[in-house]
């Protein structure tokens, strides 16, 4: 028999005022703007295997983190944004990028088992680094995602047409002048910023339930860029805001619900579109 109970909790608005409740709201928000934008762009450079990579590459520096008691995000942000680089580095075009991405997700898988094993501890953190913890989040994480959102739109809007240039037409825009290479380091560059804010609400396992899903359900939606990138914020919005509130009324995983919710609005998409197309 199991020990997990899921019957109602008569009690859940007052769960929802809760302070910890308030931070996993604002998170919520900062995490759903970041991933809605960059998901786009992810989708568009046919990058998606890349970012659900990032999010494992940065595995290793989050449990070495934990070795050398530093800030887990500290690790994990330095990985991630190690490995982008290297990734945007070595991969100039979509197919090069699939090895690199690859090569460079197997060494950092390795490497991040191995520091798990060298502490009980990192052993101990493993699980909310791969299925994240969106309740645990604390003022000063909110203060960061808040000013990484501010720096994220400060950058897009510099070289937003150059991106989504190099982003819909990569061969086009280097005709045009394109500088390619930059675009993909600061794309990857971003995307390891971005994997780093969300991965403490749905952990490196389920990264694609807030970076990817959303974006791809607006992709069904709306052909236009600006709108999508819109739509995929407020999909994202409502998988985490949704999958609080039903976590505190039917006490279960957030991180759970919030994926499915995710899944569940994509799958609505897919299936409305399909009979249309009929």
């Amino acid at each position: 028999m199991s020990d997990i109970d899921f019957s109602f909790d008569p009690n859940w608005l007052e769960t929802l005022s809760v302070p910890f409740m308030t931070n996993a709201f604002i998170a919520g928000l900062c995490i759903a703007i970041a991933a809605g934008v960059m998901g786009y762009f992810t989708i568009a450079r046919h990058s998606t295997f890349a970012a659900h990579a990032l999010a494992h590459i940065g595995l290793p520096g989050a449990t070495g983190a934990v070795l050398l008691g530093l800030p887990v995000s500290l690790g994990l942000g330095v990985f991630a944004l190690g490995g982008a680089l290297v990734i945007g580095a070595l991969g100039k075009r979509a197919t090069q990028r699939e090895i690199a991405t690859g090569t460079v997700l197997a060494f950092a898988t390795g490497l991040g088992l191995f520091f798990a094993r060298l502490s009980s501890s990192a052993s101990q953190q493993m699980q909310s680094i791969l299925f994240g913890s969106i309740l645990t989040i604390t003022d000063g994480q909110i203060v960061g995602f808040a000013v990484f959102d501010v720096v994220l739109l400060a950058v897009l809007t510099l070289i937003y047409r150059p991106l989504l240039f190099s982003s819909v037409d990569e061969q086009v825009a280097q005709a045009k002048g394109v500088p390619i290479g930059l675009m993909n380091l600061a794309f990857m560059a971003i995307m390891a910023g971005v994997i780093t804010i969300a991965v403490p609400a749905v952990g490196t396992l389920l990264i694609f339930a807030l970076v990817i899903t959303p974006a791809a359900t607006a992709n069904i939606i709306t052909a236009s860029p600006f709108k999508a990138m819109v739509t995929a914020t407020l999909l994202c919005l409502v998988a985490i805001w949704g999958g609080l509130v039903i976590a505190a009324m039917f006490p279960a995983p957030p991180s759970f619900i919030i994926v499915t919710l995710s899944t569940l609005f994509w799958a609505v998409a897919k299936g409305v579109s399909a009979v249309r197309s009929r």
